[in-house]
């Protein structure tokens, strides 16, 4: 240049060769690869949750085929299709004994329970507070119309039974051989990394499975504590509130708040006296469930803190509705497994480099 200045010329976006090119447009490619996937998790928010329950499905089976193996030396096939037909029998089994009288129960609980409700609004009212029954009502609705805005397709009983169906078929399918699908992910992950993520796997599984265990005993000991617990105070409709008792307690926190507010409402209908029993009943089969099934089962394999718990329940719940409200606390534990095994192989790595002798 003619003032003896020299221009020193900068890589241009075209130049691919530059480091700070190829630096600049990693960056750009992260960010955009992140907005994608965001955008695919959004719009593929069912399937995706549909795919979490059957994977919670496939465990539940692939623990129950593992535990016949040490009664029945038979196939995997065989005690898997065990599980399946005794899971159906149970299930027709309890619907034709009860279905009539349950949907009577249900019927009559829904009466009772509007009842309670205008009946706590007008005491509240008398006391000077000025929220209505229609208030309650307003606030119930809000709640479930907030649930689940992604997954509205689910909200109906048609896509609801779809769902289901889709679900335990996919979770039969993975359950028949769950190595396959095991080996076909490692298969799309480099040499140096498949060791990982079986480890990963199958922490995983052992989580999940007890997990699921525990969850499963709970459930029985909550709704047949609770039915012959009521039955035997003469609280009307025990064996409804039982299998609802038995049903909210696979929801840790939300599902024992539900199923507690519902046997005190249905106390009160019959008594003062009643309904205290009722609450009684109600602390004692949580007692035992809280103190003694929990820590012996599922709490050593998972001990997920139960503030993390409730704030994935109503997150997850926001964003997935009813499905990713049943599957918060897998998800959890699934991804507490895999923090805690990728810090312990990062701490692996940091230690090799100690053991190596210094004059190799």
């Amino acid at each position: 240049m003619s003032d003896g200045q020299v221009h020193i010329e900068k890589p241009g976006p075209s130049e691919m060769r530059s480091p700070l090119v190829q630096l600049e447009t990693k960056r750009a490619g992260v960010w955009f690869g992140i907005g994608i996937a965001v955008a695919l998790v959004v719009l593929l928010a069912q399937p995706i949750m549909l795919i979490l329950g059957a994977l919670v499905l496939a465990t539940m089976m692939d623990g129950g085929a593992r535990l016949l193996r040490r009664l029945l030396p038979v196939g995997r096939g065989w005690r898997l299709t065990i599980v399946l037909l005794a899971a159906l029998i149970f299930l027709l089994y309890t619907f034709y004994l009860t279905g009539s009288s349950l949907a009577a129960q249900a019927q009559a609980m829904r009466v009772i329970v509007e009842t309670q409700i205008n009946r706590l609004g007008a005491w509240l009212q008398q006391l000077g507070v000025t929220t209505t029954p229609q208030d309650f009502k307003s606030l119930a609705q809000q709640a479930l119309g907030s649930v689940g805005r992604v997954t509205a397709a689910v909200g109906t009983m048609v896509g609801a039974i779809t769902s289901g169906v889709m679900m335990l078929v996919l979770a039969i399918f993975i359950a028949v051989e769950p190595k396959l699908y095991e080996r076909g992910v490692a298969w799309m992950l480099p040499m140096d990394k498949r060791k990982h993520f079986y480890r990963i796997a199958d922490k995983m599984g052992w989580t999940l499975r007890r997990l699921m265990f525990g969850r499963l005993i709970g459930m029985a000991v909550e709704g047949v504590g609770t039915w012959l617990l009521l039955w035997a105070g003469g609280v009307p409709m025990a064996g409804l509130l039982g299998i609802l008792t038995g049903l909210f307690a696979f929801l840790p926190n939300i599902g024992s708040i539900i199923s507690g507010v519902l046997i005190v409402l249905v106390g009160f209908s019959a008594g003062p006296d009643t309904a205290l029993f009722a609450f009684g009943v109600y602390l004692v089969v949580q007692i035992v469930d809280g103190y003694l099934i929990v820590p012996m089962v599922a709490k050593r394999a998972t001990d997920l803190a139960p503030a993390l718990v409730l704030s994935a329940q109503i997150l997850f719940g926001a964003l997935f509705g009813i499905l990713g409200l049943f599957l918060a606390d897998p998800i959890v534990a699934m991804l507490k497994v895999y923090l805690e095994e990728r810090s312990k192989a990062l701490d692996d790595e940091m230690e090799a480099p100690a053991t190596v002798p210094v004059g190799a």
